[in-house]
């Protein structure tokens, strides 16, 4: 009974590990989101003034003119790290999806103890208990190596803007 409560324990241990990964992939993605959507906001704020001069018919100093041009490119430079944060998605839905599958399979295998559990009657003899709880702790070790085989894939990532991406 104890091999059968490891094999529990170790698949909502990946589940719980699952969840956090993708918990701080999200905290991270967000923070890195909101930083570069108030950079944004932060340099058409700046510019806001050399537009309202041009806009009142007014000239610009040449480094207003520079900071004025410069703008596209810095506001685009803010928005392809906005983009690189979104790319969190792909990450989450695999952990999701993983996850997902732990706990389906982790539900099978206390199917399976259920089942098995049904043939086991009080007028039982040692032997017969013996027989099956062998025969359960055989069919819930395939059920795990099967389980475990399917969810090898690793979805890793350090940080978003890095690109160290491990995902299978």
């Amino acid at each position: 009974m104890s091999g059968i409560s490891e094999h529990g324990k170790k698949h909502l241990t990946e589940a719980e590990t699952d969840l956090i990964q993708t918990e701080l992939l999200l905290e991270e993605a967000i923070e890195k989101l909101t930083s570069n959507f108030m950079a944004i906001h932060q340099a058409v704020t700046a510019r806001q003034q050399s537009i309202d001069t041009l806009l009142a018919g007014g000239s610009l100093s040449e480094e207003e003119r520079a900071a004025l041009a410069g703008m596209s490119s810095e506001i685009g430079g803010y928005v392809n790290a906005a983009i690189t944060s979104m790319q969190f998605q792909d990450m989450t839905a695999q952990l999701l999806d993983r996850t997902l599958k732990r706990v389906t399979g982790l539900r099978e295998f206390l199917g399976t103890l259920g089942v098995h559990g049904a043939d086991l009657v009080p007028e039982s003899g040692t032997d017969e208990i013996v027989d099956l709880i062998g025969k359960v702790s055989m069919t819930l070790a395939i059920q795990s190596l099967e389980l475990r085989s399917e969810l090898r894939k690793a979805v890793n990532q350090k940080h978003l803007e890095s690109g160290d991406i491990e995902l299978f």
